[in-house]
């Protein structure tokens, strides 16, 4: 039992993460979220003795995937403020 308490309290941590990540409204705070779902969940994969799928995780799950939508909230952002500077002119 003692042994499971690692895993038990990642798995929680993952699903606190993951009903986050959904309630968040805010992209730029939704993409903050998910990366830290994503770090829960290579931390899960390393308690389960899976360290290149930790890995992986760490690096698409926590860098590559929130980073990928903070740039395209960073564009669209853009593109709406660009499209609304031409309908005043």
């Amino acid at each position: 039992m003692a042994d499971d308490l690692p895993l038990l309290l990642g798995l929680l941590l993952v699903a606190a993460a993951g009903t986050a990540a959904v309630l968040v409204r805010d992209p730029v705070r939704q993409s903050f979220v998910l990366s830290l779902f994503g770090l829960a969940l290579a931390l899960v994969f390393l308690l389960l003795q899976a360290p290149d799928v930790a890995l992986s995780q760490l690096a698409v799950g926590s860098a590559l995937t929130p980073l990928m939508v903070l740039l395209s909230v960073r564009k669209v952002r853009r593109k709406a403020r660009s499209e609304r500077r031409e309908e005043h002119e």
